[in-house]
């Protein structure tokens, strides 16, 4: 729905909160707000297919201004406030940014930025300012609160993690529609598969610049829903607003699950999770055995889908589908799923290869012509890189990324299996498997632990997760 139409039948309904700080912007003050952010970015020039950079925290200026260049036609990239100056600065320059935003919180970071984006024309800053930024409020509150006269649809263009060289803008064309239509894959798939409405309340634990937070939050808006966005995630305080707010969809990672179990059997179980309708998770292949307590915990609410920033396919499945399916991510909605070799023919059922999809939407890699046409089959199909296998009944199976894999001794070792292992011994907070170079074997498998209690770390501790999995842990 159109955001001005939302404004004037709920002015005063929450369109997000922000989980620790409190701040509660109604549906009114984000039209406004986004308005005016149109019309300064039309101030400054930018017009329809232009791009514009933001990197900062998880805040209340972060979905308004996306709101405000969704509605202005342009492309918006939410950059990681964890990376590098180097990394970031990459991203700035490539993605043609002619306006860069920052926050005072993240004020090192910006600052040191400066002198490396030098094509940025304006440079703008939320909750206060420092040299060479000046205040986005303060300009943005001298525009009126009226749409711009060529409002046109904008969209993200997200980075690529870049584990094989610089990450890569994932750009997807503006959309031909009016602002406000729920018309796109997306919209319609959160709509149609999991109930988002105008009586949504949405939990958002992850960071912003991260696809699926950002654009849900972005969809919930368009349905009038309410979303809670968390600063930071922490697993209690999850819990404690799944309660408190009465939340009745949310969207996870894996890690979130296995910190939430983690939690203290008699702390995590006193809090209601009853409103609960929806829980989604993706980005990373769940462990067995954490889906499996999710489910046995929340109920049959946990849904699973399998995508990427690049949109060319979407597999899901729910909770009753992924029991008799167990480790599955689904069956393909959007795009024709075909698992081929390395020479680009299609494997038997049962048989792991390369996952592409047929028939799904279209997208390049900004910039980089040479990673875009190795995304593609010859039969035109794409893929975005990861190594999976289909069941009799078109249940597709991640295995992992094809660029993490570990080859030793010429056998092929997938660290994600490692790490499924390794994250459920109690001891263990966080872990990564890696290969290493090894002049007998090519590589051999490395695993970094974060221990849940650091006074435990040490040989003791590695020798008990080295009998934990003899076969896969070395450490």
């Amino acid at each position: 729905m159109y955001l001005g139409d939302l404004a004037q039948q709920h002015p005063d309904k929450p369109a997000y909160i922000m989980a620790a700080s409190g701040e509660l912007v109604t549906y009114r003050q984000l039209n406004d707000r986004s308005c005016q952010g149109s019309q300064l970015f039309r101030s400054l020039g930018l017009q329809t297919g232009d791009h514009i950079a933001i990197l900062m925290e998880n805040n209340a200026r972060f979905l308004e201004i996306c709101t405000a260049a969704a509605r202005s036609g342009l492309f918006y990239t939410a950059i990681s406030s964890r990376l590098t100056v180097a990394e970031a600065a990459y991203i700035v320059n490539d993605c043609g940014a002619r306006l860069f935003i920052g926050s005072k919180a993240k004020a090192e970071l910006a600052e040191d930025m400066l002198k490396q984006m030098p094509a940025v024309e304006h440079k703008l800053m939320v909750d206060g300012t420092v040299p060479n930024y000046q205040s986005y409020e303060i300009f943005r509150d001298r525009m009126v609160k009226q749409p711009v006269d060529d409002e046109a649809c904008g969209v993200d263009m997200l980075y690529s993690s870049g584990t094989t060289g610089q990450p890569k803008g994932v750009k997807i064309p503006l959309p031909d529609i009016a602002v406000g239509e729920e018309s796109s894959a997306l919209v319609m798939l959160v709509k149609g598969l999991y109930g988002f409405s105008g009586e949504t309340v949405y939990l958002s634990p992850a960071p912003l610049y991260h696809a699926a937070p950002l654009r849900y939050n972005m969809a919930n808006l368009l349905f009038g829903g309410t979303s809670v966005i968390m600063e930071d995630f922490d697993a209690q305080q999850a819990l404690q607003l799944i309660e408190s707010y009465k939340i009745t969809h949310s969207q996870w990672v894996p890690t979130m699950f296995i910190k939430m179990l983690k939690l203290p059997e008699s702390l995590r179980l006193q809090y209601d999770v009853s409103s609960l309708q929806v829980a989604i998770h993706a980005a990373a292949p769940c462990p067995v055995e954490v889906k499996q307590k999710m489910i046995d915990w929340w109920g049959p609410v946990i849904h699973e889908y399998y995508a990427g920033s690049e949109g060319n396919g979407f597999c899901a499945i729910d909770s009753a589908e992924w029991l008799s399916h167990r480790g599955s991510v689904g069956r393909a909605l959007v795009g024709v799923i075909h698992i081929c070799d390395d020479h680009g023919n299609e494997v038997a059922v049962g048989e792991s290869g390369t996952i592409f999809f047929a028939d799904g939407p279209t997208f390049e890699y900004h910039n980089d012509a040479d990673k875009t046409q190795s995304s593609r089959h010859p039969r035109g199909w794409t893929t975005l890189g990861d190594i999976g296998r289909l069941d009799e009944d078109g249940f597709l199976y991640l295995t992992d990324r094809k660029a993490f894999m570990i080859i030793s001794g010429g056998v092929n070792i997938y660290p994600q299996e490692a790490e499924n292992r390794i994250i459920m011994h109690p001891a263990v907070a966080d872990v990564a498997v890696f290969g290493v170079p090894n002049s007998e074997f090519g590589e051999e498998v490395k695993a970094v632990v974060e221990p849940a209690q650091w006074d435990c770390a040490g040989s003791e501790l590695e020798q008990e997760l080295i009998a934990h999995q003899p076969e896969i842990i070395s450490l």
